[in-house]
């Protein structure tokens, strides 16, 4: 039995944070933004953030539009981005803001879908680009960059003006949807190597020594050229100077290839995956979390979660997906009140003139991230899991957001390399709360979970308890006690809350909760005396009730571990609400629509009897998001259904293509280098909006060419490599369909012989290993329902 006793527990104590920015703070329709100490506020309500990073200059604009619509979907609500310096100004005084580097579009579009944004300005970003994003030109200055030398800031200014001019009448202020900044990135913390030099010398960017001077010399410029934020942000690590004005913001990662950058090696497990209280002044301070304030004066936010992480040379690894939401589980039992992605949404780096953009460490041009939205568009297992936190925290976040944290004791020390104890946390006011329960660990794995049991003394001395517990390896759960369903009380649930939807025509709101994977009972308790009726005989045969539980003061509903979606009406006297209880794979394929409606995305999966090595795309599934009035569904399978509650909301539930099926003709020319030739219709059909390469090779490097310019690259880690076609297709048909593809090879015996005339070198090698093993062709489909 695990326990925790809240009698002496003090509620959250709230006070005013005044970070906003006079008048910047109030938007035309006089709505306001405003500070906590502990979270921030929309006209006084508590606001829970939801923030995933997206690159605008590192994709094609023409799939802007379709991305943030399903970062919408997610259920992000706001949006940061780098302004990568050296991709605007590469030649110095030539400014370009064209295509994938028109920041003002891609703001315009966060508009469109209700995104707020966080625009990180640099002049140093770093986020893996060259040179950290500073400009090579700058390396020949009379001045270090990152200083309050006068001439360094003078070009600071000349960058922040330009910025200015395309972000005017988009802040918070005007109606626009920008509503923060961030001033360089981890100042004194962290720098990049000059891509001029690197690899020769150990030159790098300068990490900065002015302080707090060099951060308030840029917001006064920022200002001065017009970037009217209602509030700034820094990054709180590694010492970093925050002023006292401004929101810091933390971070968590728990695959960290910087430890590899010289050599390779074995990753310890790390810490990011056990319960603390980060907002709280006796928090165990640490090399990822040592504040320079006491932690209670300002609220616990993050901008760099590792919502996936980039592959470097000598750290190559496949991202569990359930890392992503294990995370998000953990900051926001921990006190965080709002949660932020680095990376949410990958990318592809743009090339320059004559050189390519991205730092040496990583790829030349991929900066997929292994990020919840790919490189390409893809939407993965931890975009589909990560939904149920982030609607959570909407649906509910006047409720979440005020409430304290209490560590159980037993947490208080927990190893991380403790796979056998269950770690668990509690968000509460002393009478109404959330437990969090984690089964995810880095670099290990966890036990499962089974016959667990915890109770909860509330601040009343009324126990709380919840038995029957269990979790399967790699899973989390949040399970609410003491939640108010409209009138209705829910004592305690072995389900998890998700949202809640009303249709125009419903007369009460549905709750939606989902069933936790390897939960050994599946119960909700419910105050009083309370009718249940199911909505329909799968229901009805799938669940059962008691009444007069707990000594006639509960009702407790039962349901069968293996329903997919119970649904049914609770009433009370006063109040009644439809319950929905839906299963793990079910949350992942449901999307939320304007509040009113669910829609259910059918898996999709795919096999092939015409290769030996037919590829599975693991996790890959059909998924849904809202874009110009419609709900649209993105498939690897031509035959695509939905279902919808309430079920009349969409036109129709099937949409089915002609299936396209796309066979490559693979040339060999050698172990290292092949030829891909498509047919000439590769992306036409109907309802074709994409086609994937999905690559698997032996090797260190594989490279992809079309024509003389470089599509994309990556280092070899196992798993399958992808790349969208789409915006490449005109490239493509005019070298006549064909494709490059060169491996460099994994080298045994390597010497380079420098022992020759005229400082001529040669590598000698012993042996190497490289091949292409499969190359497949992956049509993606898309299917548009009306919403009635």
């Amino acid at each position: 039995m695990h326990t925790l006793n809240l009698t002496n527990f003090t509620p959250k104590t709230i006070n005013s944070f005044p970070i906003t920015r006079g008048d910047w703070g109030s938007a035309p329709n006089g709505e306001t933004i405003d500070f906590t100490n502990y979270f921030m506020t929309f006209d006084g309500k508590p606001f829970y953030g939801n923030c995933g990073e997206y690159h605008y200059s590192r994709m094609d604009p023409a799939r802007w539009d379709e991305q943030l619509a399903k970062i919408a979907a997610g259920g992000i609500n706001v949006v940061s981005t780098y302004v990568f310096w050296n991709h605007h100004e590469e030649h110095e005084n030539e400014w370009n803001f064209a295509g994938r580097r028109n920041i003002r579009r891609f703001i315009k579009l966060c508009t469109k879908h209700g995104l707020k944004v966080i625009v990180r300005l640099g002049p140093f970003d770093h986020g893996e680009v060259r040179n950290g994003g500073i400009p090579d030109w700058m390396y020949g200055k009379p001045y270090e960059v990152r200083s309050t030398d006068p001439g360094f800031l003078k070009k600071v200014r000349d960058l922040y003006r330009h910025i200015a001019e395309q972000l005017d009448g988009l802040y918070f202020k005007d109606g626009g949807p920008i509503v923060a900044a961030q001033l360089d990135n981890e100042y004194m913390h962290s720098s990049a190597p000059w891509e001029m030099t690197t690899g020769i010398t150990n030159e790098w960017v300068p990490g900065g020594h002015d302080g707090f001077d060099y951060v308030h010399a840029l917001r006064e410029i920022a200002e001065e050229e017009g970037i009217s934020v209602p509030f700034y942000t820094n990054t709180g690590w590694g010492g970093s100077p925050v002023p006292d004005d401004v929101l810091p913001l933390w971070g968590g990662y728990a695959y960290r290839p910087w430890l590899f950058y010289a050599d390779p090696g074995d990753h310890p497990v790390t810490d990011e995956y056990v319960y603390r209280d980060f907002h709280n002044n006796a928090c165990p301070r640490g090399e990822e979390f040592d504040p320079t304030y006491e932690p209670e004066t300002k609220p616990y936010a993050c901008c760099e979660m590792g919502g996936g992480m980039f592959s470097s040379y000598n750290y190559r690894f496949v991202l569990p997906m359930k890392s992503v939401d294990a995370m998000a589980n953990i900051k926001m039992a921990s006190g965080c009140n709002f949660l932020g992605y680095y990376m949410y949404q990958g990318g592809s780096n743009p090339i320059g003139d004559g050189i390519y953009l991205n730092e040496s460490q990583v790829p030349k041009i991929s900066y997929d991230f292994q990020a919840a939205l790919g490189e390409f568009g893809q939407m993965r297992e931890s975009y589909r899991r990560l939904k149920a936190l982030h609607y959570f925290a909407l649906a509910f976040a006047n409720r979440l957001a005020p409430l304290g944290v209490a560590v159980p004791e037993d947490q208080q020390e927990i190893d991380p390399k403790d796979m056998e104890s269950l770690r668990w946390c509690v968000r509460t006011d002393g009478y109404r709360g959330f437990v969090f329960i984690n089964n995810f660990q880095d670099h290990a794995a966890m036990s499962d979970k089974h016959g667990e049991s915890i109770a909860i003394t509330l601040a009343d001395g009324t126990e709380m308890r919840f038995d029957q517990l269990g979790l399967a390896r790699d899973e989390n759960c949040v399970l609410p006690f003491n939640m108010d369903l409209d009138g209705l009380t829910l004592v305690s649930a072995s389900v998890q809350p998700v949202t809640s939807v009303q249709a125009p025509k419903q007369q009460h709101r549905t709750f939606v909760f989902l069933k936790p994977e390897g939960m050994d009972a599946v119960w909700m308790r419910f105050a009083g005396d309370v009718a249940v009726n199911a909505h329909d005989a799968d229901t009805a045969a799938a669940y059962s009730v008691e009444s007069g539980a707990d000594g006639g003061t509960a009702t407790v509903v039962r349901i069968d571990a293996g329903t997919d979606v119970a649904t049914f009406d609770v009433a009370g006297e006063h109040a009644s609400v439809t319950v929905m209880v839906i299963s793990r794979a079910k949350a992942d394929a449901m999307t939320v629509v304007n509040g009113e409606a669910l829609v259910f995305a059918q898996d999709a999966s795919i096999s092939s009897e015409t290769s030996e090595h037919s590829i599975v795309p693991a996790g890959d599934a059909a998924a849904a998001y809202v874009a110009d009035g419609k709900v649209k569904v993105e498939s690897i399978s031509p035959s695509i259904t939905i279902t919808a509650y309430p079920s009349d909301y969409v036109n129709a539930s099937e949409a089915a293509f002609p299936a396209k099926t796309i066979e490559p003709v693979v040339e060999k020319l050698s172990d290292t280098r092949y030829v891909i030739e498509l047919p000439d219709d590769f992306m036409e059909g109907d309802g074709v909006k994409d086609v994937r390469l999905k690559v698997r090779y032996t090797g260190d490097i594989g490279w992809l060419w079309a024509s003389n310019v470089l599509v994309d690259d990556n280092f070899a880690n196992g798993d399958v490599w992808e790349i969208g076609l789409r915006e490449y297709t005109d490239l493509i048909v005019d070298n006549c369909n064909r494709l490059v593809f060169t491996i460099t090879p994994l080298k045994e015996g390597t010497n380079v012989n420098v022992e020759s005339a005229m400082a001529a070198r040669m590598e000698n090698v012993d042996a190497q290993v490289a091949g292409l093993i499969s190359v497949e062709a992956q049509p993606i489909y898309e299917a548009a329902f009306c919403i009635q």
